[in-house]
């Protein structure tokens, strides 16, 4: 495909050379470029269609629950395109790598779940489905983002862009990071 032809994210960036290291969730992160990252929800009503929507438009739907931001889709997408600028301009990285690399990292592999026996609560260990751990990591990527952004001079890009970076260089100082071991540590005492 030539060079003017070619779909990038937001005009700007190629999803052609991403790579997504962790085997378990390459069929649930789609790098499928779009000109404007807004299905409309046609992948709702089927079972395991949001595995097909992109990754930046499912960034995108997490950043604009719950709260005074949500449905404004256009304001959530200003938000991840400024973020990315900031991150390319940081790190001199494709920011969807930096996403994916995220995403991968923030993915708790283990969680708990309760299983009752006559009234008596247990927790157990058990292991989390792929398509969970990408929820799970776009959830705590979005709300440390926000969290960090509350009554801070920092935008909500800027924060967005910090957690992201942290998250892909899999810092400790990231809330993303500390959520997803918080939640393993948890899972392997109960084991």
């Amino acid at each position: 495909m030539s060079e003017m032809n070619e779909i990038k994210v937001f005009g700007k960036w190629p999803t052609d050379d991403v790579e997504i290291h962790d085997v378990g969730l390459r069929a649930y992160i789609n790098l499928t470029p779009r000109y404007v990252p807004h299905t409309g929800g046609r992948h709702e009503h089927r079972r395991f269609m949001k595995s097909r929507v992109s990754i930046v438009e499912r960034l995108i739907n997490k950043l604009q629950n719950p709260g005074r931001n949500s449905g404004k889709k256009i304001k959530a997408m200003n938000i991840v395109r400024l973020a990315f600028e900031i991150i390319h301009l940081k790190t001199g990285k494709n920011p969807v790598q930096v996403l994916v690399n995220a995403i991968e990292n923030a993915a708790p592999r283990e969680e708990t779940t309760r299983i009752s026996y006559g009234g008596i609560v247990y927790h157990q260990a058990v292991d989390i489905a792929p398509m969970r751990r990408v929820d799970l990591a776009l959830r705590f990527i979005t709300e440390a983002a926000r969290k960090a952004s509350f009554s801070n001079q920092k935008t909500i890009e800027e924060c967005l862009a910090d957690e992201l970076i942290a998250a892909a260089n899999n810092e400790t100082r990231s809330s993303a990071i500390m959520k997803k071991e918080e939640k393993e540590r948890i899972a392997v005492s109960v084991r």
